[in-house]
C-alpha cells in the first residue's frame, strides 16, 4: 500500500492505494474529492518527472509515503485572495541562494525553504564563514527585506535563485578596543562569543554601545570579567538546548515507522523540503525493500545517523545532505533510512539493531565515534550471506567528497549487481527449461490419456452398437421363427382346393418357391417372405405383368382376389 498526500491550493487530500494501481486512479479519487475534472488536472511532484495516467505505481519504485501537488492551469483561480494563495505557495517553495564570500572569493549554493527567516540564513553563513552575524556586511538583499525576522517568501527574493555577497566589517566596539589596547581575554570574549548577542540591535541598543559598556565595565574589576564570561557561556548553552527541544526521533518510540514519520517532518521543518526521501518503516523493512527483491531492482541502503549535539550536523544537513545533486543521486540509487542518536535510549536501540544486522565490529565502530564526528552516513550492500558496510562517511566532508564516495560505493554495487543479475538470469533460464520440459511432459501425458480415453470410448461405442445389432438380429430372428411356425402347411400339388404356385426372386438372384391355397390371404405370402428374412416393412413385392406393388394391396384379400392364381412370379426389392 502506498500513501499519497496531495496538495491543492489550501487543501490536502490523503490517498491510499495499492502499488498495482495506476496514476489515473489517483486522479479519479482526486476528482471526487476536489470536484476537478481529470482532463483539467496536472499531477506533479513525481521524483521521476512527469508520468502518464496509465503508468503503474509499482514501476515508479515509490516509497511508502509520497507528497504530490495538483496544478489546474486551465481553471481560473479561486475567488478568495490571490495574494494569500501566492504567499502560501512561496512558503512551500525552496530558494537557492548563491552567496559569495568576498574575502576568500568562494561561492556557496544554499537551499532554504520559503518559511526560513533572513536571520536563519545569516546564522548558516556564520557556520560556513565564521563571520558573526553582527560583523556580516551584505549586498544584494531586496529593498523590502528590512527585518531579519522576515521569512524569505516575503522578502522579495528572486525565485528560484538569488545572488548575494557577504563580507566582514569591523564593529565600533572592536575599533575602540583596539585603540584603547584592551586585554586579550576581553577581546576573545567579545569576538568569539559575540554572535550570541548579535540581536542586541533588536532591543534598540547598538552593538558598539553594548560591547563598549561591557569592555569598560570589565576593565574596572576582574570579578566582572569572570561574571561576564560565565553569562556568555550560560547563554550559549541555553540557546543550544532550546534550539533542539524537539528531537528528530522521540525517546522510547514504540513504532519505528511513526518515529521515522516524525523524523521526516522535523527534518523538513528545519532544513526544507529538498532532502532525501527517508524510508518510513523499520530497518528490517528497509532491508527487504533494498536487498530482497529481483537483482535488477536492488539498491544500496544508506543509513543516516543524526546527532543534534554535534557542531557539524547543521552544516552537513543543510549544505550537503540537502544539496540537489545529492538528493537526486540518493533517490535514484539508494534506499535511505535515518535515525537520531541524540538520546541515549535511541542510541542503544540502534546499536542493538546494528549488532544484529552488521555484527559487533560495526556496532563497536559506531559506539566509539565521538559526538563531534557525527552525523554519520553508512553505505550498506546486501550480499547472499550477510550485509556488508561499504563505507562510513563522517560529517566533516564536502559535497564533492560525499558524491565521490557515493559513486565509488555505487561502482562496487553495480559490479556485484551484474553478477547477481547474471546468476539470476541463468537460474531463471534453467527453471524455464525445466518448466518447459515439465509442461511438455504434462502435455504428452494429457495427449496419451486423451488418445486412450478416445480409444476406450470408440471401443465402448462399437461394443454398444454390436450389442444393439445383436439384439436387433435376435429380435428379427425371433420374429422370423414365430412367423415361420405360424405359417399354414404347404398344400400338395394334387389338392381338392385350388392351389396357387408363387415363385419369388430375391435381390441376390435366388428364388423362393411355395404353393398356397388360392383361398389363403395375401398376408400369408407376406409372412412367408418375412420368415425368409425379408420383412415386408423393408421390402416390397412387385409383379411383372402388369407391373404393380403387391405390398400395397389389401393383405386380407385372398390370392384369388388379387389375381395371384394359378401361378405368378414376383420380385423382392428393397424399399428406399
Amino acid at each position: 500500500m502506498l500513501d499519497f498526500r496531495v496538495e491543492y491550493r489550501d487543501r490536502n487530500v490523503d490517498v491510499v492505494l495499492e502499488d498495482s494501481c495506476t496514476v489515473g486512479e489517483i486522479k479519479q479519487i482526486l476528482e471526487n474529492e476536489l470536484q476537478i475534472p481529470v482532463s483539467k488536472m496536472l499531477l506533479k511532484g513525481w521524483k521521476t518527472g512527469d508520468v502518464e495516467d496509465s503508468t503503474v505505481l509499482k514501476s515508479l519504485h515509490l516509497p511508502k509515503n509520497n507528497s504530490l501537488y495538483v496544478l489546474t492551469p486551465d481553471l481560473p483561480p479561486p475567488s478568495s485572495s490571490s495574494h494569500a494563495g501566492a504567499l502560501q505557495e512561496s512558503l512551500n517553495q525552496n530558494f537557492m541562494l548563491i552567496i559569495t564570500h568576498r574575502e576568500v572569493q568562494r561561492e556557496y549554493n544554499l537551499n532554504f525553504s520559503g518559511s526560513s527567516t533572513i536571520q536563519e540564513v545569516k546564522r548558516n553563513v556564520y557556520d560556513l564563514t565564521s563571520i558573526p552575524v553582527r560583523h556580516q556586511l551584505w549586498e544584494g538583499w531586496p529593498a523590502s527585506a528590512t527585518d531579519d525576522s522576515m521569512c524569505l517568501a516575503e522578502s522579495g527574493l528572486s525565485y528560484p535563485c538569488h545572488r548575494l555577497t557577504v563580507g566582514r566589517r569591523s564593529s565600533p566596539a572592536q575599533t575602540r578596543e583596539q585603540s584603547e589596547e584592551q586585554s586579550t581575554d576581553v577581546h576573545m570574549v567579545s569576538d568569539s562569543d559575540g554572535d550570541d548577542f548579535e540581536d542586541a540591535s533588536e532591543f534598540g541598543v547598538d552593538d558598539g554601545e553594548v560591547f563598549g559598556m561591557a569592555s569598560s565595565a570589565l576593565r574596572k574589576s576582574p570579578m566582572n570579567v569572570m561574571w561576564f564570561v560565565f553569562c556568555v557561556y550560560l547563554f550559549c548553552f541555553l540557546v543550544f538546548v532550546f534550539s533542539f527541544v524537539c528531537f528528530l526521533v522521540p525517546e522510547n518510540a514504540e513504532n519505528e515507522g511513526d518515529a521515522l514519520l516524525q523524523f521526516t517532518a522535523e527534518f523538513s521543518s528545519r532544513y526544507g523540503d529538498c532532502h532525501p526521501v527517508f524510508f518510513i518503516g523499520s530497518l528490517e523493512a528497509a532491508f527487504q525493500e533494498a536487498f530482497y527483491v529481483k537483482a535488477r531492482d536492488r539498491k544500496l541502503l544508506a543509513i543516516y545517523l543524526h546527532h543534534d549535539e554535534s557542531v557539524l550536523t547543521n552544516v552537513f544537513c543543510s549544505q550537503m545532505l540537502c544539496a540537489e545533486s545529492i538528493v537526486s543521486y540518493l533517490s535514484q540509487n539508494f534506499i535511505t533510512w535515518a535515525w537520531d542518536l541524540t538520546k541515549d535510549a535511541n542510541r542503544a536501540r540502534f546499536l542493538t539493531m546494528c549488532n544484529r544486522h552488521f555484527g559487533s565490529v560495526v556496532a563497536q565502530t559506531i559506539r566509539t565515534q565521538k559526538t563531534d564526528q557525527f552525523p554519520l552516513f553508512l553505505i550498506i550492500m546486501g550480499k547472499r550471506s550477510s550485509n556488508e558496510v561499504l563505507n562510513v562517511i563522517q560529517g566533516n566532508t564536502t559535497v564533492d567528497e560525499l558524491m565521490m564516495r557515493l559513486m565509488a560505493a555505487m561502482e562496487i554495487f553495480t559490479a556485484q549487481q551484474q553478477e547477481d543479475i547474471k546468476d539470476e538470469d541463468e537460474r531463471e533460464a534453467r527453471e524455464n527449461v525445466k518448466r518447459e520440459q515439465d509442461e511438455a511432459y504434462r502435455l504428452s501425458l494429457e495427449a496419451d490419456r486423451a488418445k486412450r480415453e478416445a480409444h476406450e470410448r470408440e471401443m465402448a461405442e462399437q461394443f454398444r452398437l454390436e450389442q444393439i445389432r445383436k439384439e436387433q438380429e435376435e429380435e428379427r430372428e425371433a420374429i422370423r421363427l414365430s412367423l415361420e411356425q405360424a405359417l399354414p402347411p404347404e398344400p400338395k400339388e394334387e389338392n381338392a382346393e385350388p392351389v396357387s404356385k408363387l415363385r419369388i426372386r430375391t435381390p441376390s438372384g435366388e428364388f423362393l418357391e411355395r404353393r398356397f391355397l388360392a383361398s389363403n390371404k395375401l398376408q400369408i405370402v407376406f409372412d412367408f417372405v418375412a420368415s425368409k428374412g425379408f420383412p415386408w416393412g423393408e421390402f416390397k413385392l412387385l409383379s411383372t405383368f402388369p407391373r404393380r406393388d403387391v405390398t400395397q394391396l389389401d393383405p386380407n384379400k385372398s390370392l384369388l382376389e388379387v389375381k395371384l392364381f394359378p401361378q405368378e412370379t414376383l420380385f423382392l426389392e428393397a424399399k428406399e
